[in-house]
């Protein structure tokens, strides 16, 4: 396919020079589109009319795309809302859209909290919603919270719950819905933002409005130089960068930028580092919950590691499907094992009423439907998972989960899900491999599931993803106990698995840290060399790097980058702040802190953490000033009712820190070091009962801590109250049960000898 590509794009380029003109259909390609004052020819680009005065074809199949759509200047040819003077509201928040001399214009709560008027300046997506840019001054483009749905023809709210706060993050006027900051990297064609420190503004610019050419292919400015001189001399790919699948990835995943400046052909790692499967972003079977796009769940697949890229199902430049119905999957599961594949054999009969059980034509016989659930995103986008899954209803009784069955059967249960396939298939299917027992017991912190974790990470049918991720956790539980498993996986190939090794690390003590990952320093992948240096520097290292500390530094220039390639985002200044107070370097500590806070004052981490650094330091004063001030602009964040708790403590206010835990607790009432300490504040206070009952209550909740669990045995202990402790007793015992001092106390209170009773 590869080679074909490249004979029709050498036809094409030949063709230039034979006067090829375009006619008719191209010129139709190149109606003069609004000028849009934010682009920017960059060095080593073209403007993309170049690419089309040759690609016609290609250029032709590529505007039909959504890809070609993900942004335009807002006129009447690209806006699909409601202009009209059309009105929405929601939560007592009224916006009016309409047109003026031309233009569109929405009037809506602003900034200040005040009803203000805001123009449209660019149409944002374009299927099944589509949303707007909306200019607020100082280069800042806002993507409304209110979006159109192209189906329903409607307006409607993005939200969920109660509406952010003016002046918040979660506001549309806040950072998370800056197109500079959040979206300016993949709806255009080398976008650069620009951000002005100094000044807080953007000059952003891009060479062409949408996604074009050039973000697939890279800079163009050789490929046309080659062109003109008549292809007279061999040049690598024809002086474009190969469009492999990392020219996917840089998108469509769940990552944090490392570097500026991401282009074609260069290494997904080295620019990128994905988020792993933390159980906040994927089911405990690896299926996807919140928003992760296609990358992690693509990862885990068979079809992943057999070499299947994104392009051998979807169109490079139309970016639908190759075939229709099941024919993109037939292209392998046939009958004949393909040619492509020496490791797997993905044969077979599956596009049968025999395996699927479903009339032939029904939703029930699509391999999409039963291996690729869908879940909608933004209220009214539906996206596929990639991770290939067989229907399991018996994790979904176990964890929640879902599957395609009772999606689609949405009034049966998983329990008749769960019987029909045991009459279709027997009920081996039940004993089939899954990561989903292991991440589900590490997501209830339970240490038991430090052995299933291991096993997924000593198994060598597992994906990378899965193994760094089984490790990560296994160091949020473990600790020091799988100090040896990190280590050894810092020595995997497998950069995934060796990116989970150097986050596990920053859960092992400090002085254990650099014999675990230390090597990990020069690693040949920027996002390892990151969380290396990051979990490394957490900590006081003077002491501790020997011999590591020039690559210390050297991996240091990874973390710079990263600090100026996200020079607009708080939650980075933040967690250079954190680094540089385990740096013990607190003067510039503050001002990253503070940088942090200037970016997103709602920013509640950023404030909690400034406010330590004032008690590390002595400033006791300043410590709990902060908090109190943080919790004026976030009143219900529990962090900052917590934290601001303790420097109450330090105060000596012990009255006004019950005050403030108890509130910590109403507002995360399964947060168990919220309970524990409020517990312990209620005991010093002379108050054991009230310390024991919300101890109790927690438990009752399904909270399982063992800080929690050892402070109800205390308190219970002291009142004698001991048949209620034996139950703690007996939980923390399951936590710990190769403890003998919680043994020999469970059978004590088990004695009636013993307590009395």
């Amino acid at each position: 396919m590869a080679e074909a590509w490249k004979g029709a794009l050498l036809q094409l380029a030949l063709a230039f020079f034979a006067a090829f003109s375009i006619s008719g259909h191209a010129s139709a390609v190149e109606t003069s589109p609004p000028i849009d004052p934010q682009i920017s020819i960059h060095n080593g680009f073209v403007d993309e009319k170049r690419c089309a005065s040759c690609h016609a074809s290609q250029a032709a199949a590529f505007a039909k795309s959504n890809h070609a759509k993900a942004m335009a200047v807002a006129d009447d040819s690209t806006v699909r809302a409601n202009f009209d003077g059309a009105r929405y509201e929601h939560d007592g928040v009224l916006t009016t859209f309409f047109k003026r001399g031309g233009r569109y214009f929405v009037r809506t709560e602003g900034p200040d909290g005040k009803q203000a008027e805001f123009q449209v300046k660019y149409t944002f997506a374009y299927e099944p919603l589509q949303q707007y840019l909306v200019d607020i001054g100082g280069g800042r483009l806002q993507a409304l919270d209110i979006a159109w749905d192209t189906n329903k023809r409607e307006w409607f709210w993005l939200g969920v719950g109660k509406p952010a706060k003016p002046g918040t993050t979660y506001h549309w006027t806040g950072p998370f819905y800056r197109w500079n900051r959040t979206c300016i990297d993949c709806h255009s064609t080398d976008p650069q933002a620009n951000f002005q420190p100094e000044t807080g503004e953007y000059k952003s610019t891009y060479v062409a409005t949408s996604i074009g050419c050039q973000s697939c292919h890279g800079s163009g400015a050789k490929h046309v130089e080659w062109a003109e001189a008549g292809a007279s001399q061999s040049l690598s790919n024809f002086g474009l960068a190969p469009a492999d699948q990392n020219v996917c990835l840089g998108c469509h995943s769940r990552r944090t930028k490392l570097l500026n400046g991401h282009e074609p052909g260069r290494a997904f790692l080295d620019h990128f580092s994905p988020s792993l499967l933390r159980p906040d972003l994927y089911f405990p079977d690896g299926q996807i919950l919140d928003e992760v796009f296609e990358y992690g769940s693509f990862q885990q697949s068979k079809m992943a590691r057999a070499g299947v890229v994104c392009l051998d199902c979807h169109k490079q430049h139309e970016a639908t499907l190759k075939a229709d119905g099941n024919a993109v999957c037939t292209q392998c599961h046939a009958g004949t094992k393909p040619e492509r594949f020496t490791n797997f054999d993905p044969s077979g009969s599956f596009d049968t009423p025999a395996h699927t059980h479903h009339p032939a034509g029904a939703a029930g016989a699509l391999c999409a439907n039963c291996h690729m659930p869908q879940r909608a995103y933004m209220k009214v986008d539906p996206r596929r998972d990639h991770s290939f899954v067989i229907p399991r209803p018996d994790l979904s009784i176990a964890y929640g989960t879902p599957n395609a069955c009772t999606t689609c059967h949405a009034t049966q249960t998983n329990a008749w899900a769960a019987e029909t396939m045991d009459e279709w298939y027997g009920t081996a299917w039940r004993e089939r491999p899954t990561i989903a027992h292991a991440f589900a017991g590490a997501a209830q912190n339970d240490p038991a599931a430090i052995e299933a974790l291991r096993a997924l990470v000593a198994d060598r049918e597992q994906a990378g993803i899965v193994k760094g991720s089984a490790i990560v956790e296994m160091g949020r539980l473990g600790g020091d106990a799988v100090f040896a498993d990190v280590a050894a996986a810092a020595a995997s190939p497998d950069p995934l698995v060796r990116l989970g090794s150097a986050q596990a690390a920053g859960s092992l003590p400090p002085e254990l840290r650099l014999n675990a990952i230390g090597k990990l320093l020069t690693d040949e992948t920027r996002a390892v060399r990151l969380a290396t240096v990051t979990a490394l520097g957490n900590a006081p290292t003077n002491d501790l790097l020997g011999d590591q500390r020039r690559s210390f530094d050297v991996a240091l220039e990874d973390l710079r980058a990263y600090l100026q390639a996200n020079a607009d985002m708080a939650e980075a200044q933040n967690a250079y702040g954190l680094f540089l107070m385990g740096q013990r370097q607190a003067d510039a500590a503050e001002a990253a802190l503070r940088r942090a806070i200037s970016l997103d004052s709602s920013l509640a981490g950023a404030h909690a953490n400034l406010a330590e650094l004032y008690r590390a330091t002595g400033q006791n004063e300043k410590s709990e000033t902060t908090y109190a001030e943080a919790i004026a602009i976030s009143p219900e964040d529990p962090l900052l009712r917590y934290g601001h708790a303790l420097a109450l403590v330090r105060a000596q206010d012990l009255a006004g820190a019950i005050e403030e835990l108890e509130r910590s607790v109403r507002l995360a009432p399964a947060n168990a070091r919220y309970r524990t300490t409020l517990a312990i504040a209620l005991d010093s206070a002379g108050r054991p009962d009230d310390a024991f009952a919300s101890l109790d209550e927690a438990v009752a909740g399904g909270v399982a801590d063992a800080d929690l669990l050892s402070a109800a045995i205390q308190i219970g202990l002291k009142l004698r109250r001991y048949q209620e402790t034996l139950k703690h007793a007996e939980a923390l015992a399951l936590l710990r049960p190769n403890d003998p001092q919680i043994a020999e106390l469970v059978r004590q209170l088990r004695d009636p000898a013993q307590t009395g009773n």
